[in-house]
């Protein structure tokens, strides 16, 4: 039997062939419309209970699948994944269509809700509110109010949009993983750290070589980025990544780029919308492209001036020691930063790294969410993984009983994707009877692999990098609502962030390292002295990391705010776009654009402001923790209730002003950035 077809507990791992899913997903589909017609079909009058609540109800043997395929997608792909999600995307995808268009559903639907309207909303509680208020919102946003002719067009659009988001991902893994520095030659190691090289060793064994192999991958280039003395091998590493899906053949991802764009462009103004970011913005806490343009511009103003200073800071250090004839390039800006960074501070990220060794910051980051939540984790082999290195964890309350399943996945490997993030295997809803149904939360990393000499040892970088997902994975775990679809991280996009940047706050926080912070090899604690560097290098180049995020949102936004087809050359437009956020030299062969996963695949289009937003809202929440110690139970507590068991459902302003007693203001971040006192 189809192992999905089975009552698991968790995703049966070990048992799942390759030929398993697509069957699944068919019969998940055709489930799911049957469930449909049931609804559609049924003879009473329309309900809350007959039809919002049975229809947040449908689909579960097609999302079970789906979040075992799609996780694995990024995660643990492999050729004959990517060509079935290709095969698959456009028939989930008219799937989709066929019930947000579906006219007899929205019928049921819409009178349920003229229902309510009138008596505005009375009878049903602020979650109810919420997920009647949703469905009827996104059905109308979805197409359920055109003509039968802009319906089909509608089919037409997102079926292809959804196919070329999967082409720009894959296309992207590929060419990450196409290119590799081998270096033979050992004078070419000058100035890497013993943790590069040997990772580099490791990395040329694999692939049956000799020398040193270093990749695109962040445990791997960005050391080699910051310590390499060989600047013609930083500006190859650098104009490789830079260049990435730019090149003559099956990986360039312009077109899809200029298609992406001007696709969503069409869909929004299909729908009423001048733009895609009017779209978009409508479910946002900014609401609009104006207040994003105000929040950009504000950081602009405020953090422009200093980031000038920080570069110039850089160039005056690499001109005293190269010369003065020396030009700052992009490919250097990182290794004479760390110069600078060494200077002022004698501190280094690989002075650091003997100290976090990854077994103890786990154990720091789970004791920080004991002393703050009274939550406990306990590893469980039991239960099936997809890969080796996979971690399962059972999540208990402060009251012993069961709050969650916690997955980890931490290294490297050409079958997942770079970067971070925190999904789910499942997640959390009411049973009919009240019980909460558990939910089944992952984080997935690229940290620093253990070599053959030493262990994980990851950088001050990659522990708070480990905090941002932990603080995702504690808003899905936390997740104590009714409905599955505003549950845990199904929320706005501009407040999704704040739960994951909060708990960065913690990774420069004396009392917070000290818990875990230990040398892997005598046992010592992280000297106090090394915490004082810490602490006092916190807002190094701290302005032009804000502004280098602004000139992402502005990028983002200039392609989601066109009102007309997007036909100039994406790296000419790309220049301009952010011209206004750029204080160091533009490459001109160089194009983000084609790799901006987050904006073209991500689900961050016309949103990438958000994590400014939300470190507007983190820095302004951890204020009150700041006031109360930032091991406050009480604040917490609060914290907890009122923002990171709520999910979606209710408004995040609402939320928000409830835990902290008043809407978020800029200068909490200003001061934590030491920008304004």
């Amino acid at each position: 039997m189809n192992p999905f077809y089975t009552d698991y507990t968790y995703i049966p791992f070990d048992k799942i062939k390759f030929e398993d899913y697509e069957p699944a997903l068919l019969r998940g589909i055709e489930e799911e419309d049957k469930e449909i017609e049931t609804i559609v079909s049924n003879p009473d009058a329309p309900t809350f209970a007959n039809t919002i609540e049975a229809l947040d109800k449908t689909g579960a043997l097609l999302g079970r699948v789906e979040e075992c395929f799609y996780n694995l997608l990024s995660a643990e792909t492999s050729d004959e994944l990517d060509e079935l999600a290709q095969k698959m995307s456009p028939i989930l995808s008219e799937h989709s269509n066929n019930i947000s268009l579906n006219p007899h559903l929205f019928a049921r639907i819409k009178a349920v809700y003229d229902e309510y309207e009138a008596k505005n909303f009375a009878g049903l509680d602020a979650e109810q509110q919420t997920l009647l208020k949703n469905n009827y919102e996104g059905f109308v946003r979805n197409g359920a109010l055109l003509s039968d002719k802009d319906k089909e067009e509608l089919r037409r659009i997102s079926s292809e949009l959804s196919v070329l988001g999967l082409q720009f991902s894959q296309n992207k893994l590929k060419d990450t993983n196409d290119f590799s520095l081998h270096i033979t030659d050992e004078k070419d190691l000058e100035g890497l750290p013993a943790t590069s090289i040997e990772g580099a060793r490791e990395a040329a064994k694999e692939k049956n070589l000799e020398g040193w192999v270093f990749t695109l991958h962040y445990p791997s280039m960005t050391p080699f980025m910051t310590y390499s003395a060989r600047r013609e091998l930083r500006k190859k590493m650098y104009m490789a990544y830079n260049t990435m899906c730019t090149h003559d053949n099956a990986n360039n991802n312009t077109e899809i780029v200029r298609k992406i764009v001007n696709l969503s462009r069409e869909m929004a103004q299909l729908l009423g919308y001048k733009t895609y970011a009017d779209y978009v913005l409508v479910r946002r806490m900014a609401e609009n492209s104006n207040k994003v343009y105000d929040l950009l511009r504000n950081l602009i103003d405020a953090y422009m001036p200093t980031a000038k200073e920080e570069v110039k800071a850089i160039e005056a250090l690499a001109k005293e020691i190269e010369g003065d004839d020396f030009v700052l390039e992009p490919w250097d800006f990182g290794y004479y930063s760390n110069k600078l960074r060494e200077k002022l501070y004698n501190l280094n990220s690989e002075m650091l790294r003997p100290y976090f060794e990854l077994s103890k910051v786990k154990e720091g980051i789970f004791g920080l969410a004991t002393r703050l939540y009274g939550i406990t984790f306990k590893k469980n082999d039991t239960i099936p993984v997809y890969h080796p290195d996979v971690e399962v964890y059972d999540v208990k309350d402060k009251d012993g009983s069961a709050l969650a399943t916690f997955y980890c996945d931490f290294h490297p490997r050409a079958s997942k994707k770079s970067g971070a993030w925190m999904t789910s295997f499942k997640e959390e809803w009411k049973e009919a009877d009240g019980t909460r149904s558990l939910p089944q939360v992952s984080i997935v990393t690229n940290f620093t692999k253990p070599t053959a000499e030493k262990p994980a040892l990851l950088t001050l970088d990659e522990v708070e990098t480990f905090l941002h997902e932990f603080g995702h994975s504690l808003h899905g775990m936390f997740a104590n609502t009714h409905y599955r679809s505003l549950s845990g991280t199904n929320v706005y996009w501009d407040f999704v962030e704040l739960p994951s940047q909060f708990m960065e706050n913690y990774s420069v926080e004396k009392d917070f390292l000290l818990t875990f912070a230990r040398h892997y090899e005598t046992g010592e604690a992280l000297p106090e002295e090394l915490i004082q560097r810490i602490v006092a290098s916190r807002n190094f180049n701290v302005a032009y990391a804000c502004i280098r995020q602004v000139s992402f949102g502005l990028l983002d936004m200039a392609y989601y705010t066109r009102t007309d087809d997007l036909t100039e050359d994406i790296k000419s437009f790309e220049k301009k776009a952010w011209a206004d956020a750029q204080v160091l030299r533009s490459v001109p062969e160089a194009c983000m654009s084609v790799q901006f996963s987050h904006i073209m695949a991500g689900g961050y289009s016309a949103g990438y402001y958000s994590y400014k937003w939300a470190e507007v809202l983190d820095a302004d929440a951890f204020a009150k923790f700041k006031e109360n110690g930032i091991f406050d139970q009480k604040t917490a507590q609060s914290f907890r209730d009122n923002v990171l068991s709520k999910g979606g459902t209710e408004h995040p302003m609402v939320l928000y002003k409830r835990f902290r007693g008043q809407e978020p203001t800029i200068a909490a971040l200003l001061r934590r950035n030491g920008i304004r006192n």
